[in-house]
Formats: structure tokens, sequence, C-alpha cells
């Protein structure tokens, strides 16, 4: 089954779902500000999507921001990182689409149609 973490206020994961229900896509939903993925599932995510790692940060949230991670981030280690990005739901990057094959961060309609 098809996960998909979304925060419900965020307009592009509201076009992503809706993207989802008119192909009648199964997926699980899953709030990534209740329910964030933790250490060990966001190694596990990042190994599988093959992206660098700074593509799971939320870079146009306001955390981001206040955080001023676009500074800090260049001089942090990769276990830093996923500490940070596992600490807070909102420093995720979203939607956050995961298949059986593919990890993919944001929505971007032809990546998502070819990946599922």
């Amino acid at each position: 089954m098809n996960k998909v973490y979304c925060y419900a206020k965020c307009t592009t994961c509201k076009k992503a779902l809706a993207w989802l229900d008119e192909n009648k896509i199964e997926y699980q939903l899953i709030d990534i500000k209740a329910d964030h993925p933790d250490e060990e599932t966001l190694r596990q995510l990042y190994r599988k999507s093959g992206l660098p790692l700074k593509k799971f940060f939320n870079t146009s949230g306001m955390l981001y921001r206040e955080m001023e991670l676009s500074k800090k981030l260049p001089d942090m280690s990769e276990d830093e990182m996923i500490r940070l990005l596992a600490s807070d739901g909102m420093l995720v990057k979203r939607p956050l689409l995961i298949t059986d094959e593919k990890v993919l961060t944001g929505f971007k309609e032809a990546e998502w149609r070819e990946a599922l």
C-alpha cells in the first residue's frame, strides 16, 4: 500500500491527494505533523529514495527559515540532518510519497504518474 505523509493545511498536499483520488490510486494517509517519521524510518526512506538528503527538508517552511537551516545544513553531518528531520514533521518536505519501489518528496505530477 502506498503511503503519503501530508499536512492538512498544505495546498500542495491537497493537490496531490486530489490527484490520487482522481486516478483511483489507493493510499494510506499519514499526518506528518502528528505522526512524523522517526530517525530510523527517515534513514530507510533516504536510502531508498536515492535523493540527496537536502531534498527531504521543507525549505519553504516557516520553521526551516526561523532556524536558518539554509546556513546550517552545509556543515551538518548526515546523522545530524536525520535527527533534525525526525524532531519535527514540519521540517520534512511534503507530500512524501512512499511506494514499494520509490520515495518521492514534493508533488510533481509526472514523477508521481511514473512511480504509480
